[in-house]
């Protein structure tokens, strides 16, 4: 989770409520089912202590959305009565999590969003593409349309036919150009990731050479799919892509933690201890997280002022801090200093559910 893009929860006055549940929209009771939801959460709310006034503003943010299209979760969190932050998350959670706390909860939305980096997805023949880019505010489709006269070859010979040939191969060339423009801007627009295209095979070939060299780098190609018809199997493969490379980041930031673990001085800490020491510091650059299960931890007014005791918080000038959970405290005053947060998975088991690599030491 870029941090960037929630640190203007840092400077809103709690409590909060943290919702994040599954709004998929993919059957006939799909707006029943959403019904129920909301009764749920309102409920929770209600029994959690919540102002009627921020109960409000949710239930009015999660109706007047338009709906998914098929598998979504989504994540609000809310004070004041007032919505700060409403996000579409890249899969449903797996059970309707609500929270009414001193602090916003932010591990569901880092778990489901960090599968999804903002990226371009093109669809392109010889006339012009669709390109729809992906990022946390949402999705959004432009259409490229470039001249369709003449782009296909045609039999025979003579001086004709080769003019014709000339005028056609020139007219594609234009449209490639005007669709990789396009393509260019969109992911720059975004600041995306992975660029993906699809299409016809001979056009997708082209067009990924007339990509300026920074988005050439992160365009990979994929088979199928056409503008003339909706794909499935171009979802299908996109999500793929998508997870691949979200498990080989996961595996990438394990190696780094456990090499930075193995040196002397290296750049990493885990535990609490140690993770709350180095976010006091804004020394943490990414926040892992684990199972940190109802740990908790004493805090200061600043969402940096974290430790384990008291002892830690009176060093900071916070005579008398206050407790709350770790997962809520950490995440918060991670995002407060810049840093990214990352759930972890199996494949990294950390002490006390937290871990941290580090700016500098």
């Amino acid at each position: 989770m870029d941090a960037h893009a929630f640190g203007e929860l840092t400077s809103a006055h709690g409590p909060f409520a943290s919702v994040h549940f599954d709004d998929s929209h993919h059957s006939e009771d799909s707006d029943k089912q959403l019904r129920l939801r909301i009764k749920e959460i309102t409920t929770a709310l209600a029994d959690q202590g919540a102002d009627a006034e921020t109960v409000d503003a949710l239930v009015r943010a999660i109706e007047d959305a338009p709906p998914p299209v098929g598998e979504s979760g989504r994540s609000l969190i809310a004070a004041q009565g007032t919505v700060l932050l409403d996000h579409r998350l890249t899969a449903p959670p797996p059970e309707l999590i609500v929270r009414y706390s001193a602090l916003p909860y932010l591990v569901p939305l880092a778990s489901h969003e960090a599968e999804w980096p903002p990226h371009v997805v093109v669809v392109a023949d010889s006339v012009g593409a669709e390109i729809t880019r992906h990022s946390r505010h949402g999705t959004h489709t432009e259409t490229v349309s470039g001249s369709d006269h003449p782009v296909h070859t045609v039999r025979g010979g003579g001086t004709a036919h080769k003019d014709l040939q000339n005028r056609t191969e020139e007219t594609a060339k234009q449209n490639l150009a005007k669709i990789a423009d396009a393509v260019g801007k969109a992911a720059g627009r975004i600041g995306a990731e992975i660029v993906v295209l699809a299409g016809e095979v001979q056009t997708r070939s082209a067009l990924q050479d007339l990509l300026p060299e920074s988005v050439r780098r992160i365009t990979t190609t994929v088979e199928g799919s056409s503008r003339t018809e909706s794909s499935d199997e171009l979802g299908s493969q996109v999500t793929e892509l998508l997870l691949s490379r979200h498990l080989t980041d996961l595996d990438d930031l394990a190696e780094r933690f456990r090499a930075e673990t193995g040196r002397e001085s290296g750049l990493a800490v885990s535990g609490l201890t140690g993770v709350t020491a180095a976010l006091s510091e804004a020394s943490v650059a990414t926040l892992l997280i684990g199972e940190p299960g109802d740990a908790v931890v004493f805090t200061g007014p600043e969402p940096a002022q974290v430790g384990t005791d008291g002892t830690r918080l009176d060093a900071l000038g916070v005579p008398e801090p206050s407790r709350h959970r770790a997962d809520e405290a950490l995440p918060y005053a991670a995002v407060a200093t810049g840093a990214d947060v990352v759930v972890m998975d199996e494949r990294l088991p950390l002490p006390d559910g937290f871990g941290a690599i580090l700016r500098h030491s």
